[in-house]
């Protein structure tokens, strides 16, 4: 051996007994001194961009494991050491590239794929994300954070069973893993399985008992169920944990309405003006001043902070959004307009008996599917299952046509999913409601799968209901963060129900929820009619169940019996959105 070595190896010995005792500095300064005798000793170099990465000075371990990676080309550890700096520091393309290098050598290398797969999912491309994770728990089944990446990926695309045993797998292997917890109990919640929702969210505040989120979760799960008491209670241990967060004082605002008071307006001005105010809590503190100048009647002021409150909630999720606006203004219609099935001449169909309800959000569609619901023949309710759409969306992807091929096979597939969501079912004569409202954009499609389905369309007052969304904050719905955006919406929607009319006169049911809540026995009892389900009082006395559970922003006001609505409350805005709507000639 090169005597000249002796001494550098002994010197590394002493950096790497340190560096096992953390004790970094002399660490640093063994590796410097190594470095001043031979500045290529490569396990130098890697030691010292350890160290800079641990001190976040991720700027100059990226540095050190270039140098590393010039020495020694084929070794995957720098590669992968480097590809994660540029990931820290936010240079994506940067370290696919390197992450790459190392499949190149190692195709099997665990934490690679696993990055890769983070990395895809971060910039929301989620088929490569998916590929890539899934390689990864094959390599190593015991790897609970790749169970949980990969449970997220699933949660996107909306494939909640998948998603349900991915975060399950990842507690079972490190259960303290707090989000696969919390989002567990987003998926529970997706499934209308609150009971479920509610012990995930426990386990993850059990965990961590200052997760604002999870609380944040947890309280609109409790909500949903109607237990308002212990959502109050659960707000206000999320405004504890995170008293900045305007989102929590809003949701808070919906159950208690005093908290709207002048020291929540001073710590709205304080967060205004802290140099670090994000768009989200931007959007929240604008809502909430919205509020305040509603209960002034200080209308023209509460429209000026929606404005600006959509704006800044569209922003903060402005990547997301714009693909939301060009598929709902582009895509959806294609869709609409072409899609199609083969029916066979042979083609027969089961007996399942979907009740579809449409229309725009707030149009009452809640009230009318509680109704439905609570008869002396109970049938499962479906709320917003998405299933049409998703489904829909999914085939076209696969086939790249808009022939989703034949129709039984296709009929086949969504009683599946709504067997899955356990809608349909022999017990209730394979009825049940399905209140995704935008499936008024495949109601042709509809029946042609479903020739049996009853399809029920809500109508309101069309001021009431574009101001009562405009007030709400629909979070995942692009399109209603923007005045014109709501109003062609709108106009897409009366276009489309109009030529469905012309095309299948009395095919659908058309409910107008200022008569529903003028008569509500002689309206429901035409509704039931339509239907072909009996009418009895209960119908009328929903809001009695101790099985109710909504989602919608309708969610308090169910819990109540009908009231009338009159049309006064929402006249005064008709001046201030007249230059909005000036373009429609439904609107004047």
């Amino acid at each position: 051996m090169n005597k000249k070595n002796e001494p550098l190896k002994m010197t590394y010995m002493r950096a790497l007994e340190s560096y096992k005792k953390q004790d970094y500095k002399n660490a640093e300064t063994y590796c410097y001194k190594i470095l001043s005798i031979d500045s290529y000793h490569f396990d130098s170099i890697l030691m010292l961009s350890r160290i800079s990465a641990m001190n976040k000075n991720l700027d100059q371990a990226k540095e050190l494991l270039v140098k590393a990676v010039e020495i020694q080309p084929k070794n995957t550890m720098a590669i992968h050491n480097l590809a994660t700096c540029y990931k820290e520091l936010g240079q994506l393309e940067e370290a696919k590239n390197y992450y790459n290098k190392v499949l190149e050598i190692d195709p099997g290398h665990t934490n690679t794929n696993y990055n890769l797969g983070v990395i895809f999912y971060q910039l929301k491309n989620l088929k490569k994300a998916k590929s890539y994770l899934k390689k990864t728990v094959d390599l190593q089944k015991n790897f609970g954070l790749a169970f949980f990446s990969l449970g997220n990926v699933h949660a996107d695309l909306k494939e909640y069973n998948e998603a349900m045993s991915c975060y399950q797998k990842a507690i079972e292997i490190n259960p303290r893993i707090v989000g696969a917890h919390n989002n567990l109990g987003l998926i529970y919640r997706n499934l209308n399985d609150l009971e479920n929702a509610v012990k995930s969210y426990q386990s993850a505040i059990k965990i961590q008992p200052n997760h604002g989120g999870a609380y944040h979760n947890l309280a609109l799960a409790y909500k949903e169920l109607g237990n308002f008491d212990e959502s109050i209670k659960s707000h206000q241990k999320a405004i504890e944990y995170e008293p900045e967060n305007l989102a929590h004082c809003y949701y808070l605002s919906e159950l208690k309405k005093d908290i709207l008071n002048k020291d929540l307006k001073n710590k709205i001005n304080k967060v205004f003006m802290n140099i670090n105010l994000t768009k989200t809590n931007s959007a929240f503190g604008n809502y909430l001043l919205a509020k305040y100048e509603r209960k002034s009647k200080n209308y023209k002021k509460e429209l000026k902070f929606l404005i600006e409150g959509h704006q800044n909630y569209f922003d903060s999720m402005k990547k997301k959004f714009e693909l939301g606006i060009k598929y709902c203004f582009d895509d959806v219609l294609q869709i609409q307009k072409e899609v199609r099935v083969e029916k066979a001449n042979t083609d027969k169909y089961d007996e399942v008996n979907p009740i579809f309800i449409v229309g725009v959000p707030r149009c009452g569609s809640t009230l009318v599917e509680k109704i439905i619901a609570s008869g002396s023949k109970n049938i499962p309710m479906g709320e917003e299952t998405g299933i049409i759409e998703n489904f829909v969306n999914k085939k076209i992807l696969e086939k790249q046509a808009l022939n989703l091929g034949a129709c039984a096979e296709i009929r086949k597939e969504l009683n599946k999913l709504y067997k899955d969501r356990g809608l349909l079912s022999e017990k209730y004569n394979n009825t049940f409601t399905d209140k995704s409202l935008n499936n008024f954009f495949y109601l042709k499609l509809i029946k042609q799968i479903y020739p049996k389905a009853k399809v029920i369309n809500c109508k309101r007052d069309k001021l009431s209901s574009i101001m009562s969304i405009f007030q709400n904050n629909l979070t995942e719905l692009a399109w209603t963060h923007s005045l014109n955006n709501i109003l062609k919406y709108f106009d897409n929607y009366f276009e489309i129900m109009d030529n469905y009319d012309q095309e299948m006169p009395n095919a659908m049911y058309h409910l107008e929820f200022e008569k529903l809540t003028m008569e509500p026995e002689k309206e429901s009892k035409k509704l039931m009619t339509f239907c072909e389900l009996p009418w009895d009082k209960k119908c009328l006395e929903f809001y009695k169940r101790k099985d109710l559970i909504s989602k919608t922003a309708s969610n308090v006001q169910i819990r109540e019996a009908i009231y009338k609505h009159t049309l006064e409350k929402y006249s005064p805005y008709k001046k201030l959105l007249a230059e909005y709507g000036k373009k429609y000639s439904w609107f004047n």
